[in-house]
């Protein structure tokens, strides 16, 4: 795990030179503790910032080939690298090194720009073709390590992270009020937009190829699912076999590394599947890590005690209060460089920094179950509102409502008339991809109506759904519904947040590397060929998960109900009553005109009501933690004021 930044003139601008190379990595620092490297070459510059995972001594970037004609730097894991390895060697290729680094200049040498078709990993690579003036930049396959590009002064700039670029002077910082509205719907930016204008995120498996000029950017992998009923009459006995084969080998490889591997723990079933298949399968030393609260609403400590005593972990763990998610919010933002709708984030920000307090640079995670084996509630529901869809007036159908979340204090689903209007909501767009996900889009899109005139003005016209239709594939209205929901959440969802905000940018604020067996893509590609019946069974989720772990887990673990992760929001921002000083500062009248993203009177409604602690649903949950973030990213990047001395 590293960070990477780099600089090609397009044509007639200048060169880049060290000084720029080296602020841009400067700001990467978090990402590569370890040591620094810079290549330039004419047109072009690259930078790197080194977390020393594989070969501690011979590891460093830019890394070459045997004649200096091809270089790259690069920010991930190659975990087939050993295999790749033997295979390139086989071909006559000549190795300098033992990391895992080296086989992307070789392989490029082999392949040409498929070279990504062969790598089972999480990456962001830059590779400079030093005979044919060309770049490569492509990104996994979804969406783990983060890739930023923009043009700027007849430049091509890319970093890891948007503080990189903006660490070349003159780089423009205003945030986009298209991005505002995706996020406060979506949760993410959908497609190539960032948060900030002119700034570009290289889409999960695409690669830019950058030759003569001119950039062209492509996509080299996409979740595929089978069209029309998918036959399968295999016994489910043998495809949960075939899973767990292919679950063990996914973990053996993410094992892989020259330093200790942990792995958290947070009492669910995924990353308990994670911990007992290296538990049972391998001989690496057992090392987990968990997060706990106070609040007993959001605490699984009981069952993350369950798994250690069963396992016999060698386990620590980090206790989260209120006043903890508070005053470790603004760092949070710091490092996700997005807006937020929840405060999940910081407790995992907290939790890489115990990892890294104890010594480890890797941990394993659960990360990815829901979405490739259709783990969520918005699953459920789905299934649900088309059940009621075929008899809208049905009360007895409406009843299966009640079945949904359990675990909430405050469920949508119990409030009988209230949830039977709130799921119905959608029913127009039955037929359409994004069916599922219209009422968690319509409470989140809500918060528009703290929008500024000019913000409102600035997005008039826009729809979610032109905004999503416009990144789906030809020829998924003819999956199955369960793989339309999927595919969607995978987009969106999972790439966009789930794997930004709260997983490689809170475990790299502590120079922690995740790694998420799950979304090995053998894994995703076993999952989507398999019938719907065999991820959601009835009501019951991940079932051939669930079936593929039966004697490795308690039954208790195995069969549990799914329980999302989360965190006290709003409550988190309010003592006493009183707010914590940076939200006095940030949510004042003034302040609030000035940014000219929202409303000032409805913001100061919000927050009296967050005040009194009369703000229990998502809704208000949602939109303050959105408008106080939205803030903090204004004046960390865009403004840099005092109140927002970098963290």
């Amino acid at each position: 795990m590293c960070g990477i930044a780099g600089i090609l003139d397009l044509g007639r601008a200048p060169a880049p030179t060290r000084a720029e190379l080296g602020a841009m990595i400067g700001a990467l620092h978090h990402r590569g503790p370890d040591g620094t490297g810079f290549h330039l070459d004419g047109p072009v510059g690259l930078a790197h910032a080194r977390l020393s995972i594989i070969d501690l001594a011979g590891g460093h970037q830019p890394l070459a080939n045997e004649d200096d004609t091809v270089w790259t730097v690069f920010n991930g894991e190659i975990f087939n690298y050993i295999e790749l390895r033997a295979d390139l060697e086989r071909a006559g290729h000549r190795f300098a090194t033992h990391s895992d680094t080296e086989v992307i200049v070789h392989l490029y040498e082999e392949h040409g720009d498929d070279f990504v078709r062969h790598l089972n990993g999480q990456f962001a690579i830059a590779l400079w073709d030093r005979r044919r003036q060309r770049l490569v930049l492509a990104r996994d396959r979804t969406g783990i390590r983060p890739l930023f590009h923009m043009v700027h002064a007849g430049r091509l700039l890319f970093a890891s992270e948007v503080k990189s670029l903006f660490a070349v002077p003159g780089v423009p910082r205003r945030i986009d009020p298209h991005a505002l509205a995706e996020i406060f719907t979506f949760w993410s930016t959908v497609g190539d937009r960032s948060v900030f204008e002119g700034v570009r995120s290289l889409p999960p498996g695409h690669r830019m190829v950058v030759e003569n000029g001119r950039a062209e950017v492509s996509r080299w992998w996409d979740w595929t699912f089978p069209e029309g009923p998918i036959a399968d009459d295999r016994p489910a006995e043998d495809l949960a076999d075939e899973l767990r084969a292919l679950m063990i080998d996914a973990v053996r490889l993410q094992l892989r590394s020259d330093v200790p591997v942990g792995a958290y723990l947070s009492g669910g079933l995924d990353s308990s599947i994670i911990t007992s298949l290296i538990h049972h399968h391998t001989d690496v030393p057992l090392r987990t890590f968990s997060v706990t609260f106070d609040d007993g609403e959001f605490d699984e400590s009981a069952y993350q005690r369950e798994l250690v005593d069963h396992l016999g972990t060698h386990h620590s763990q980090v206790r989260c209060t209120r006043a903890d998610i508070a005053a470790n919010f603004p760092r949070t933002l710091w490092h996700t460089e997005s807006p937020v709708l929840r405060t999940a984030p910081t407790p995992l920000m907290l939790l890489a920094g115990l990892a890294r307090e104890q010594g480890y640079k890797v941990v394993l995670t659960g990360e990815g179950a829901d979405e490739v084996f259709g783990g969520y509630d918005i699953f459920k529901e789905a299934r649900v509102r088309r059940f009621m869809a075929r008899q809208p007036q049905s009360a007895a159908r409406a009843q299966l409502l009640k079945r949904l979340y359990p675990y909430l204090k405050h469920s949508p689903a119990s409030g009988g008339l209230f949830a039977k209007q709130f799921f119905s909501e959608g029913l127009e767009h039955l037929g359409q991809p994004w069916f599922a996900h219209v009422p968690r889009w319509n409470t989140t899109g809500r918060i528009a109506q703290y929008f500024s005139k000019a913000q409102a003005d600035a997005v008039a016209g826009w729809s979610p759904f032109a905004s999503i239709g416009a990144t789906l594939p030809e020829g998924i209205g003819r999956w199955s519904p369960m793989a339309r929901d999927q595919y969607v959440e995978a987009h969106t969802l999972m790439s966009g947040y789930l794997l930004s905000s709260q997983g490689d940018r809170m475990a790299m604020g502590h120079s922690i590397e995740g790694r998420f067996p799950f979304l090995d893509h053998r894994v995703i590609e076993f999952a989507n060929r398999l019938p719907p019946r065999y991820k959601l069974m009835g009501l019951t989720e991940k079932y051939l998960l669930k079936r593929s772990m039966k004697g490795l887990l308690p039954e208790s673990v195995r069969t549990r109900s799914k329980q999302p992760y989360r965190s006290p929001d709003s409550a988190s921002f309010f003592h006493d009553g009183k707010p914590v000083a940076y939200v006095s500062d940030l949510l004042n009248e003034e302040r609030i005109r000035q940014a000219g993203y929202f409303d000032p009177e409805p913001v100061r409604r919000l927050v009296e009501k967050c005040r009194a602690g009369r703000a229990i649903g998502f809704g208000d949950n949602m939109a303050f933690v959105g408008i106080l973030s939205t803030m903090w990213i204004d004046a960390m990047f865009v403004r840099g004021d005092a109140v927002a001395a970098r963290p």
